[in-house]
């Protein structure tokens, strides 16, 4: 990227990219800077920190996997909805390793309002409408759905399923087919 036409919209995406090639733990403006072959200093009119520049990537983050989970649950419902909405989280993880850690990067409270981890709640919680659940049980079981998901992406990406049987693929429709009979069979007594 040259200098002229720095911006922080591309400071933030090649920040992305570069999580994805090298970890969202190492990305820094010094990294970026190198990257973009500038100074470090001319990044900072753009991005005040290496905080605020890893909060561009997580907002970023946030955003394509919403757009892309709202994409994959256009008219679907029940078991559906919740493979196609789970293989996008997969999906997002395997394609944008340093993208998906930077979505559970921790958002001050201003920036996680303005954030597209609305849309994420808001999307498995529609999806949960089919499951007939109650709240408090529909939160309960957003935040499964949500550690089943980021636990299961977050292993198999560091290669925890690679020197085992059955494959991580099989393990994963087993384990939807298994969330799918969970959610239709939620305890709801108190």
């Amino acid at each position: 990227m040259a200098r002229v036409g720095l911006t922080t919209e591309r400071l933030v995406r090649a920040g992305a990219e570069l999580a994805d090639e090298i970890g969202f733990e190492q990305v820094t403006p010094a990294e970026l800077a190198r990257r973009c072959g500038v100074k470090t200093a001319s990044l900072y009119s753009h991005v005040r920190n290496a905080h605020d520049l890893k909060t561009g990537i997580a907002l970023l983050a946030l955003e394509e996997l919403a757009d892309r989970g709202a994409a994959a649950l256009a008219g679907r419902a029940g078991k559906d909805a919740l493979t196609a909405f789970a293989n996008v989280y997969r999906d997002y993880a395997l394609q944008h390793p340093g993208r998906f850690v930077a979505a559970r990067f921790r958002l001050d409270p201003e920036a996680a309002a303005a954030s597209a981890g609305a849309r994420h709640a808001g999307m498995m919680r529609a999806i949960l409408r089919g499951y007939h659940l109650a709240e408090p049980h529909r939160t309960h079981a957003v935040r499964l759905l949500g550690s089943v998901f980021g636990g299961f992406v977050t292993l198999e990406s560091a290669g925890g399923f690679d020197h085992s049987a059955p494959s991580s693929q099989e393990s994963w429709t087993e384990i939807l087919d298994a969330l799918d009979a969970l959610l239709r069979t939620w305890p709801t007594a108190p």
